[in-house]
């Protein structure tokens, strides 16, 4: 009997020295970062104190990459492992597009899930909520997080450019009033709100194209919506409820290995910063939102350290594309930069597919057991799918994250591996192709400057080639001097566009 009992201690101890052991993971997920915007980076004009903190104490990598130069399809591959392009639909979502994940997809989280972990998405999510066609919002709203691997959420539903902009916690609306439902419609005009368009004299941001729809909070939107008004948010407080609902779920679940996702509204349009944020960057609003962001990863940090988890908490930090100054909104971002460079050395931004569209801080921190260094290893947010089942020891189905590499050494700084190459997306569908630091653009219809945002697109009629180390700011185009790299690195291309290529094979 007492041995019975001694070996069930053990087993029960075991178990408990395990879940105590399996970290917590907060993914601090921003939007429309460039690589020049934090002090970490390089940034001179701005000084970013808690992010450069997980970077001095962390590992700063230098070749991280999202995997597309824009929003939606960035987040489908993180959460997904599988490249956004392989899958039609997953270009930017509209505010009332149904659910872009479809449910019986393995995810990031619920792999989490699998490995004991308390999953929460709190922030942005602009992946679609509901079936094909969007959500009732006025109802239960699903399937969204939870059925595909999240516990908990408390979303933006889309982006706050777009319309509806309210919160959802878990499948429902908050604070909404039954008797003043919401309506929203992206092809005609519901309800009688007033829209940028005709009423621009109510504006408190000003338009530089397109944002001319419903007016919510003296700021106009893409799309239309009615009802709901007691459910509206006020833009300046956004990062506050992001960062309030954050710390709750890590209070709530400080005795369990827990997964955050938190993906911080800042820097995206509508820039609207907290007013103890205004002025304080001397760069605009889109330097006072970065700011914000700042403050915004200070207060999880200090939750953490109030809690005593830091030690056995891994930080993930990143952007899902590069900077765009404007955006639709006449914020003075580009009148007021004063010399900030937010792509740093590199050409293009968001959208584009030069590399600043896709080429974005990465930082990892784990005090215990990353040690500080600056990483040169090119690393892929979708390869923190099967980096993170490594962690966690758990093992992927063949189909599963399918163009995910198991980066965990380079992610804890063990090894300066890179994974073999780098497919970067632009929003028009373009791919390119980074192997051996040469990289090849496909051809690519449209213009080569985007209008409005002033950005290089990287389209051109027969493809681009460049020689990243002797041109890192890809200035030097040689695709006519060296026909036979553009053509080797063109195959290699198509032959991972047309082959899911598994782990297995890797």
């Amino acid at each position: 009997m007492l041995r019975f009992q001694f070996l069930l201690f053990l087993i029960i101890f075991s178990a408990t020295s395990f879940a105590q052991k399996r970290p917590n993971i907060v993914l601090i997920y921003t939007d429309d970062l460039g690589y020049g915007d934090l002090s970490c980076y390089g940034a001179a004009k701005i000084k970013t104190p808690h992010i450069d903190k997980l970077a001095a104490q962390g590992l700063r990598f230098t070749n991280g990459f999202a995997t597309s130069a824009t929003c939606t399809p960035s987040r489908f591959s993180l959460l997904t492992g599988k490249y956004a392009w392989r899958k039609s639909g997953t270009n930017i979502a509209p505010g009332n597009a149904g659910l872009i994940i479809p449910t019986e997809t393995p995810t990031l989280p619920a792999m989490l899930q699998k490995a004991g972990y308390k999953t929460g998405a709190v922030g942005k999510w602009h992946l679609g909520l509901g079936p094909d066609g969007g959500p009732n919002w006025n109802g239960t709203i699903k399937p969204g997080p939870l059925e595909i691997g999240f516990d908990y959420c408390f979303l933006i539903p889309a982006t706050a450019d777009r319309v509806p902009t309210v919160f959802m916690e878990n499948r429902h609306i908050i604070n909404l009033d039954p008797k003043d439902p919401i309506e929203v419609d992206y092809n005609k005009k519901v309800g009688n709100e007033p829209t940028g368009e005709e009423n621009p004299e109510l504006l408190k941001m000003k338009l530089s194209e397109g944002h001319a729809q419903t007016i919510v909070n003296g700021i106009s939107r893409i799309g239309y919506m009615s009802g709901g008004k007691k459910a509206l948010w006020k833009d300046e407080e956004l990062a506050a409820h992001i960062v309030t609902q954050s710390v709750k779920f890590i209070a709530q679940n400080k005795n369990n290995p827990f997964f955050l996702y938190l993906a911080t509204n800042d820097i995206h349009v509508p820039r609207a910063p907290n007013q103890k944020f205004v002025g304080k960057s001397g760069l605009g609003p889109r330097g006072d939102v970065i700011l914000q962001l700042d403050w915004t990863v200070g207060e999880v940090v200090r939750a953490l350290d109030s809690l005593k988890l830091t030690d056995n908490t891994l930080i993930i930090f990143s952007s899902d594309n590069g900077p765009v100054l404007d955006d639709g909104y006449a914020d003075f971002a580009n009148e007021m930069l004063n010399g900030h460079t937010p792509a740093a050395h590199l050409r293009g931004g968001k959208y584009s597919a030069f590399d600043a569209g896709t080429k974005v801080p990465f930082i990892a921190y784990w005090p215990k057991n990353i040690k500080p260094a600056v990483s040169s290893a090119a690393i892929s947010q979708v390869d923190l799918y099967a980096s993170l089942a490594a962690l966690t020891k758990q093992s992927l189905a063949v189909s599963e994250a399918p163009d995910s590499f198991n980066m965990l050494d380079a992610l804890l700084g063990k090894s300066a591996k890179s994974r073999p190459y780098i497919v970067q997306h632009a929003v028009n569908g373009t791919l390119s192709l980074i192997k051996n630091n040469w990289k090849y653009i496909e051809p690519g219809k449209g213009p080569e400057v985007y209008p409005v945002t002033n950005i290089e697109s990287g389209n051109s009629a027969n493809g681009l080639l460049y020689n990243l180390k002797q041109d890192p700011s890809e200035r030097e185009d040689l695709l006519t001097q060296k026909p036979k790299k553009a053509l080797k690195l063109a195959k290699e291309l198509k032959r991972i566009k047309e082959n899911q290529v598994t782990r297995l094979s890797k």
